[in-house]
């Protein structure tokens, strides 16, 4: 959904999150990048804090959706190319519980935990000896716009220019904001303010009130191909707004009755995002599913395949806020890095920004492996 998401939710608030020891028995590591590595523990469903409690039918669509993909693919093929050992299994091995989730009576709880219970072995994800990490939140934002330019809509939305080129280095934000692409007939459309645009492009995609009442739903296209910068990092270490009011809804406060300031500080992140319409449902995640409300997790896919259901639990920090529940990773972010980091989907609209614009938690997740896959790697270790 987003190549730019950051955010609020992984400002400074605190640094890496301790991590618990894990027990002795974890499956043998399945990715390196550099200096990190993963590694899974077995565990079973009776452990897993809220597990009886989920209404696990409502992940069900979510990874039907995953499934879509996966049916398409060689069954021969590794679910995760860069898992060299194989610890997530080959295609084959997923497309066989693909064929099994289409026959569960949607709603019917039973039956879904029968099925993910009767077909998975939850493995608790762990990197360098812990398995603490850091999930935040986010949001298919909304806002009033317009088509054309008039009245309050003075705020131009783009759509990709035709000179730009993947990979190369294009216009940087402040360019762009003193209209360096005015009258290219780029306008897709016009927002209220600047910071819509800009919390707009954090997010990734947006949904947009016209003045009729009907809405429509932007996006996310490409970018300048320019280093993101955090202004809100910034703006925290400047002291702009005190650490503890700091919030989604006190920088928009903030940039509202500072536009110059607020443009000034745009200006620092080079970073620019293009948009286009979306027809039909949405929004997208990266995995090219539709997102589902509360169950479709963003997660760095260099160490988390997508399409693979995982039991997620958070508590947030500051807030009495906890998730609990089975989701299915369908999502990336710019900001999403690192083997034990998520981004939780919350949904589209007010209310769901609400929830999601300051969720900052820690907590653990598990895969749900096949347990012909689980299985294997655990008789490896023998």
């Amino acid at each position: 959904m987003s190549n730019v998401r950051t955010g609020l939710r992984v400002l400074a608030i605190g640094g890496i999150l301790a991590g618990c020891a894990l027990g002795p028995t974890a499956l043998r590591s399945s990715q390196v990048t550099g200096a990190t590595q993963i590694s899974f523990a077995p565990s079973d469903f009776a452990r897993l804090a809220g597990w009886s409690g989920d209404n696990v039918a409502q992940a069900l669509p979510a990874f039907d959706k995953s499934c879509a993909r996966i049916k398409t693919q060689p069954a021969s093929a590794p679910l995760d190319p860069t898992a060299t050992d194989g610890n997530f299994g080959a295609v084959r091995d997923w497309q066989k519980l693909c064929r099994e989730a289409t026959a569960v009576r949607p709603g019917d709880n039973t039956a879904a935990r029968q099925f993910f219970e009767g077909n998975f072995m939850p493995v608790l994800v762990a990197s360098q000896g812990s398995s603490k990490g850091l999930f935040t939140g986010y949001w298919e934002a909304e806002f009033d716009g317009s088509k054309t330019q008039g009245g309050p809509y003075q705020y131009p939305v783009y759509r990709a220019p035709s000179d730009l080129v993947p990979g190369k280095p294009y216009l940087d934000r402040a360019a762009i904001e003193d209209g360096a692409l005015k009258g290219k007939g780029l306008e897709i459309m016009w927002l209220k303010s600047a910071d819509d645009v800009f919390v707009l492009q954090m997010q990734g995609s947006g949904r947009i009130r016209l003045p009729d009442g009907s809405f429509e739903r932007l996006v996310y296209q490409a970018n300048n191909t320019r280093p993101f910068v955090d202004i809100y990092q910034m703006m925290l270490n400047q002291g702009l707004i005190p650490k503890v009011q700091f919030s989604e809804r006190a920088v928009r406060a903030w940039m509202r009755d500072n536009p110059a300031a607020a443009k000034e500080l745009r200006s620092k992140d080079p970073l620019y995002v293009f948009f286009q319409e979306l027809k039909g449902d949405g929004p997208i995640g990266y995995e090219g599913a539709v997102l589902t409300a509360e169950r479709s997790l963003a997660v760095d896919h260099r160490y988390i395949p997508l399409g693979v259901p995982l039991w997620l639990d958070a508590h947030d920090k500051y807030r009495p806020v906890a998730v609990q529940r089975l989701v299915v990773a369908q999502d990336i972010g710019d900001g999403i890095v690192g083997p034990l980091r998520g981004d939780f989907y919350w949904g589209s609209g007010r209310e769901a920004q609400a929830r999601g614009s300051d969720f900052y938690a820690e907590g653990q997740y598990w895969v749900l492996l096949p347990r012909g896959v689980a299985s294997r790697a655990v008789a490896s270790l023998d």
